[in-house]
């Protein structure tokens, strides 16, 4: 599995996005802070394209 975290870590929880990608949900504000993408060693043996079904937005504090 590969884990793309965003940010410090909080509570959170994950929610199926759809073939084998889940989302990380932070428990408080209800926005993703993460994917995991399971079986992703397997997938990287060969061509691999994997559409995320998320939109992430990353902005810097400042």
């Amino acid at each position: 599995m590969l884990q793309i975290n965003i940010g410090e870590h909080t509570e959170g929880y994950f929610k199926d996005a759809g073939e084998g990608v889940s989302e990380r949900i932070d428990e408080k504000t209800g926005k993703v802070t993460g994917i995991a993408i399971l079986g992703f060693k397997k997938r990287a043996e060969k061509d691999m394209k994997i559409d995320l079904p998320v939109n992430i937005e990353i902005s810097s504090k400042t």
